[in-house]
């Protein structure tokens, strides 16, 4: 019993001294991180986001530049990537056609772009 009881208190001494450490003496810092590091489903959800404010303000300049947060990427290829994850992984009819439309808006800002051949 003694033995137990001896080593349960060194694993809750080790997970302690190990939780201090990590979250007081030197927690992670994340600093000036680029959205361009984000993950697929992020930068999906960050479209969505620009597509929904583009709805209601109606300014592909605006829409272009908080595209441009995202990379270096071109703001069309950007979007069509990211319908195209959407799709894959089902999100809402409703959230497509946004993205949709954001990117049929960018067609007419720019109509020296063309979608690649499938």
């Amino acid at each position: 019993m003694a033995r137990w009881f001896r080593f349960l208190i060194t694993i809750a001494i080790g997970i302690s001294i190990g939780l201090v450490y990590g979250w007081i003496v030197n927690p992670v810092e994340y600093v000036d991180t680029a959205p361009a590091s984000l993950r697929m489903d992020y930068k999906t959800d960050y479209i969505l986001m620009v597509a929904e404010a583009y709805k209601v303000e109606q300014d592909l300049d605006l829409a272009v530049r908080r595209l441009a947060l995202l990379g270096d990427t071109a703001p069309q290829e950007m979007i069509l990537e990211a319908i195209a994850y959407a799709a894959e992984i089902q999100y809402d009819p409703v959230d497509l056609v946004l993205m949709q439309a954001l990117s049929d808006g960018l067609k007419a800002w720019d109509p020296r772009w063309e979608a690649p051949a499938p």
